[in-house]
Formats: structure tokens, sequence, C-alpha cells
């Protein structure tokens, strides 16, 4: 599987010490990298379709300082897609009022015929763009309703409500940012920690070095400002569960086999 990293705080903190413990799990998730950091609300992103611990262009990067008090990363292990640019992690869309949503996951759609028609939309082919989309069109679709912009609560029962249509039968551990708000999913047991430190929550797909991760929230979508928490959802209670027989299919078709 993939792995996920993100950071929300309060001010900018040195990251990276971090990310090179991260970025070091690059050995078992040889797929491509990504970073993605923020001047204000727009997205810079960094990412390749190589292993993290050969990447030259990563390593020179890890060599500069990195202080941010946004940022995302991921390290990428394909089941869906194939090892090019275009579907490596994060994904940047913007809604119809022009805000832009980055994200990052970690997991695999098995099951969401609503996700189909983005396939001819999309710019790679993995299914984790196909969410990014699917997130957008429900936003945009709440704002038509509405007849207005979201504000911050109405963005968070769009996006719950489409968090939840999606849990079900899919593994969707998910880390995405609105230019104000990082919102956090996993449904999938022990494979999503966090810890605070400096005015700032970290997150993380597998806890490293001697922090004091624990358990992140479960089976429910929670909302970040400033390194704190400020909306819990509700707990869905849609845990995922490995079926061998999926993902070998999907490990086949990803191999052509």
């Amino acid at each position: 599987m993939c792995e996920l990293f993100a950071v929300t705080g309060r001010r900018k903190i040195l990251l990276n010490d971090y990310l090179r413990q991260f970025f070091a799990h690059g050995d078992r998730h040889p797929d491509g990298w990504g970073i993605a950091s923020f001047q204000g609300a727009f997205p810079s992103i960094e990412k390749e379709p190589e292993r993290a611990v050969t990447s030259r262009y990563l390593k020179n990067k890890l060599r500069m300082k990195i202080e941010e008090s946004i940022l995302l990363a991921h390290i990428r292990r394909a089941t869906v897609g194939a090892l090019v640019y275009e579907n490596c992690h994060p994904f940047v869309k913007r809604d119809a009022t022009g805000r832009a949503w980055t994200l990052i996951h970690n997991g695999t759609i098995f099951n969401a015929p609503s996700l189909n028609k983005y396939v001819a939309r999309q710019s790679g082919t993995t299914d984790s763009e196909r969410v990014l989309l699917y997130f957008v069109d429900q936003i945009d679709c709440a704002c038509e309703a509405l007849g207005s912009e979201l504000n911050f609560e109405e963005r968070f029962d769009a996006l719950e409500r489409a968090v939840i249509t999606l849990a079900k039968s899919n593994k969707l551990n998910l880390v995405f940012y609105d230019g104000e708000y990082l919102y956090v999913h996993s449904n999938y047991a022990n494979s999503l920690y966090c810890f605070e430190e400096q005015d700032a929550v970290v997150f993380a797909t597998a806890p490293f070095g001697n922090a004091p991760w624990r358990r992140a929230p479960f089976t429910t979508l929670c909302a970040y400002h400033n390194g704190t928490l400020v909306k819990k959802g509700i707990e869905h209670g849609m845990i995922f569960v490995d079926k061998p027989e999926e993902t070998r299919y999907l490990f086949m078709d990803f191999a052509g086999l």
C-alpha cells in the first residue's frame, strides 16, 4: 500500500528530519513520491514516478531547509495506474469557486460506480484522482443547490456525505486540504497515526522515530485548522478488511497479466 504524511500547524515547523524518515520507507513503496507545500491557499507540487530513496531531486530537496505549517507528502505503491508522473500523488483540482483541493490517498477503490464517469476527465489513470474529482463535484453540486459559495460547515457536510458513500467496500485512507482546513479519514485498521508537537499535528501511515504516536481517529471524517481539531464527523463504522482475491486481481491487472 502507499504511505501518507501530513502536518498542520499554527506556525511553521522544521520538517526535514520527519520527511527523511518518512521517505526512507520508499524502499518498500517504489512507484513514486510527491510533496505539496503551500504559499497561501494554492499548492506547490513536486513529484516524480521514481523511487524516493534513489531520487536525486528529492535528495537535493531534503538538503534544503523545509519549514512549513501545512504540508502533504506521499510515497506510492501502485495498484491502479501506470508508473507515470500523472499518477503520482498529490492531486490538485479547483472547484467552481476557484478553491484548490489537494489530496493524497492510501487505498484502493474496489466498488464505486459513481467514479466511472471521471475516467474520461482525469489526467492520469488512478482511482485516487477519480476520488478527488468526485469530491470536488460534490462541493460544486452543493454550491449550485445553495446558490452561493459554501462556508466551512457546509463544505464539511458535503465531504462527509461523499466519504461515507465511498467508504463502503473501499479502502479510503485520505488526507486532503481545501486551502484553509485539513481533512483526514481512515477506515483501514492500524494504518494512520498522529502526534502533537510545537502547536502542530503530524500524521503518517506508519510511525517512525521516537515521537509519541497514537492511532488517528477511525471511520470518521475529521477537520483540522492551524494544528487544532475543529470538527469531528459521525463514526460511520465502515471498516475496510482486506480481500486477498480482489487485491490479487488488481495487481494482475496492473502487471498486465
